[in-house]
């Protein structure tokens, strides 16, 4: 008897159904990923004059996930990185080219020259020296170390073609 055999066998449910149920079983996760990218919103950010420089792209894909331990976030300019919740570390590649100076302190990390701008401390703004385009951090001092932001940030920056200046020490 068909209609038996169906019983016995259970129900089944339609085609429809089962993509139905599919979905259903989806939704739950789905929240659960959308209400996680709502704890940590965009960082908006302006871009550099020159971030649709293809040098920066060779910077931006090789980023690190953390930097001095924080975690990276999505931006909304191209060329720009942040880190940390709340934002500690800023990275903006395709700044102008700075000029030599006597004014900033220039130091090196890991083959990487950068002048330091530390007059809106705790804030610090590091920009490459000798690398063209110039790429610049920022760093709140407060909440995350500079030292170890360029460190972590090293291999990715190095990717900028050096111009020849470099930091010297004094009197030599």
């Amino acid at each position: 008897m068909p209609g038996r055999d169906r019983l016995e066998g259970g129900l089944q449910p339609a085609r429809g159904s089962l993509n139905l149920m599919k979905l259903l079983a989806v939704l739950p996760l789905t929240a659960v990923v959308l209400s996680l990218a709502a704890c940590a919103p965009t960082v908006a950010l302006q871009p550099a004059d020159d971030a649709a420089s293809p040098l920066c792209a060779a910077v931006q894909v090789r980023l690190p996930d953390t930097v001095s331990q924080l975690p990276k976030r999505v931006t909304n300019a191209q060329s720009t990185a942040a880190w940390g919740d709340p934002t500690s570390v800023i990275l903006r590649c395709g700044v102008p080219v700075p000029a030599p100076t006597s004014e900033l302190p220039c130091v090196t990390v890991e083959g990487i020259d950068w002048l330091r701008d530390d007059s809106d401390d705790p804030n610090f703004v590091f920009t490459t020296y000798g690398r063209e385009p110039a790429l610049e951090v920022i760093v709140n001092g407060t909440a995350a170390s500079g030292l170890e932001a360029l460190t972590d940030l090293s291999s990715a920056v190095a990717q900028l073609p050096r111009t020849g200046g470099e930091c010297i020490t004094p009197g030599s």
